[in-house]
C-alpha cells in the first residue's frame, strides 16, 4: 500500500471534498457573471445632455416608457461619476417625509418645534455629495408634488439643507403608461430641465452584449468660461427684447403645464445651459436638448434660431466694405444677412450705402443661389431716391430678378390651370 504524503491528503480533500456546493451560491456567482458589463466612450447625445444638466447642478426629470432604461441610467451616471446614489420613490411617500416630520423639543414655547429631515436626507449631507434620485414622480399625488418644490429649488427639507455636491435627477412615466398617474403640476414641471428619454437600437444591442456608453462629465474650457457666459446672456436677452410675450407664458392645456415652458426661472436656467455647452462645445443637437426641455419646442426653436444669427456679420461692416465681405454659406443665413443689409440701408439711407448694398447684392448672386437676391433687391430698389443715378451693378442682377418672376408666374399659372381643371 503507497504511503499518503501531508500534500496527497490536501489533494484528495480537495477533489472530494464531502461539502455540497449550494445551487443558490452557483446562481450567484451566474448572476454576477451576467451583471458585469463594460463602458465605452461612445456618442449619446441623451447622456451627453443629462450629464450637462447634472455639471450645471439643474434638476433633470427624464421622461419616457415603462422599461426604456432610464433607472438604469442614473445607477451608471452614479457609477461613472463616482456619486453615491439615493434613490426615493416619491409616490410611496407622505407630504412630511419631504417638508420634514415635527418633533417636539424641551421647550416648544422657546425654541419652537423643528422639522426633522428623512434618514436619506441625513446621509446625503453627511456624504457631502451625491446623486438624488427621485423615481415615479408622475404617480405622486399632488400634495406630495407640492412638499417636493422646497426640495427641487432650494434643496431644503425641513429644516436641513443639502450640501452643492448633491445633483438632482427624477423619472416619470407619462400619464397614459404610469400606474394611478397624475398630471406634474406646473410649479414643479417648471423646476424641471425635461429630456425625454428614449431607446437607441444600437445602444441597446452593444449594451446587452456587454458595452454600455460611459457617461462623463463635459469638459469644460476654462479659457472660454467669460466669453460663454457673454455669450449665452446676449442670447436669451435678444430674443426676450424682441420678443416680450415669450418671457412668462403658461400654457392652457393641462398636459402641456406638466411639461417645460417658458417663465424667468426656465429662461434662467436656459442662460445657464447655454454657457455650460458654449464652455463644453457641445453640439447642437444636445443643445437643442436642453433648451427645448427647458422653455418647450417652440421657444426652444426660437432661440436656437436665433442663436445662428447671434455670429452673422453687422451690416455696417458689410456696407463699408463690400468688395471684402464674407457671406455665410447657409441660405437661411445669407438671407438673413442680405435682409439686415437692407434693413441698415432703409435706417439710414444715403447714396453711398445704398450703392454698397447693391454691390453686396452682386456679390452674393456670384457667390450663392441667385435667387436669395431677388427679395432684397426688390426691396432695395424701392428706396431709391429720384437724384440717385441707378448703379452700373443693377444690370447683373437684372436676369436674376428676372427670371425668379418668370418662374413665379409660370407656378401662378399651373396653380390656376390645376384649379380650373379641378373645377371642370
Amino acid at each position: 500500500m503507497p504511503t499518503r504524503t501531508p500534500f496527497s491528503a490536501a489533494v484528495d480533500e480537495l477533489l472530494f471534498d464531502p461539502t455540497p456546493v449550494s445551487q443558490l451560491d452557483v446562481a450567484g456567482e451566474l448572476l454576477t457573471l451576467l451583471r458585469d458589463a463594460d463602458t465605452e466612450p461612445r456618442p449619446d447625445i441623451q447622456l451627453e445632455a443629462l450629464t450637462l444638466a447634472v455639471a450645471a447642478d439643474l434638476p433633470v426629470l427624464l421622461w419616457g416608457e415603462p422599461g426604456i432604461g432610464k433607472t438604469a441610467a442614473l445607477t451608471q451616471l452614479a457609477v461613472a461619476l463616482d456619486l453615491p446614489l439615493t434613490t426615493v420613490i416619491a409616490s410611496v411617500h407622505e407630504p412630511s417625509d419631504f417638508s420634514g416630520l415635527p418633533i417636539v423639543g424641551d421647550d416648544p414655547a422657546e425654541q419652537g418645534v423643528p422639522m426633522a429631515p428623512p434618514d436619506w436626507a441625513v446621509r446625503l449631507v453627511r456624504a457631502g455629495q451625491g446623486l438624488l434620485f427621485l423615481d415615479e414622480l408622475s404617480t405622486a399625488p399632488p400634495a406630495v408634488q407640492a412638499a417636493l418644490l422646497r426640495l427641487v429649488l432650494e434643496r431644503r427639507i425641513g429644516s436641513l439643507q443639502l450640501p452643492p455636491g448633491v445633483r438632482i435627477v427624477a423619472a416619470a412615466n407619462p400619464r397614459s403608461s404610469a400606474a394611478d398617474g397624475w398630471e406634474l403640476s406646473p410649479p414643479l414641471a417648471n423646476r424641471f430641465v425635461h429630456l425625454h428619454w428614449t431607446h437607441d437600437h444600437d445602444v441597446v444591442v452593444r449594451g446587452l452584449g456587454g458595452t454600455w456608453p460611459r457617461a462623463t462629465l463635459p469638459r469644460l474650457d476654462a479659457e472660454k468660461l467669460p466669453e460663454a457666459v457673454r455669450f449665452a446672456r446676449r442670447a436669451v436677452c435678444e430674443l426676450l427684447a424682441a420678443r416680450p410675450t415669450l418671457v412668462h407664458r403658461l400654457p392652457s392645456n393641462e398636459t402641456r403645464r406638466g411639461g417645460p415652458w417658458p417663465s424667468p426661472r426656465s429662461w434662467e436656467m436656459t442662460l445657464f445651459l447655454i454657457a455650460f455647452a458654449t464652455a463644453a462645445d457641445s453640439s447642437r443637437e444636445v443643445l437643442s436638448l436642453l433648451v427645448r426641455g427647458t422653455v418647450g419646442d417652440g421657444p426652444g426653436l426660437e432661440l436656437l434660431a436665433s442663436l445662428d444669427r447671434l455670429d452673422l456679420p453687422d451690416p455696417e461692416v458689410l456696407l463699408a466694405d463690400p468688395a471684402a465681405a464674407e457671406l455665410p454659406e447657409r441660405g437661411d443665413l445669407r438671407q438673413a444677412v442680405l435682409d439686415g443689409v437692407v434693413a441698415a440701408v432703409r435706417k439710414r439711407p444715403e447714396r453711398s450705402r445704398w450703392d454698397a448694398a447693391w454691390a453686396l447684392l452682386v456679390r452674393a448672386l456670384e457667390t450663392g443661389a441667385p435667387d436669395l437676391v431677388v427679395v432684397p433687391a426688390t426691396t432695395l430698389a424701392t428706396l431709391r431716391r429720384d437724384d440717385w443715378d441707378v448703379p452700373a451693378s443693377i444690370e447683373k442682377l437684372a436676369g436674376a430678378v428676372t427670371l425668379s418672376r418668370r418662374a413665379d408666374q409660370s407656378v401662378s399659372r399651373a396653380a390656376a390651370l390645376t384649379t380650373k381643371a379641378g373645377r371642370r
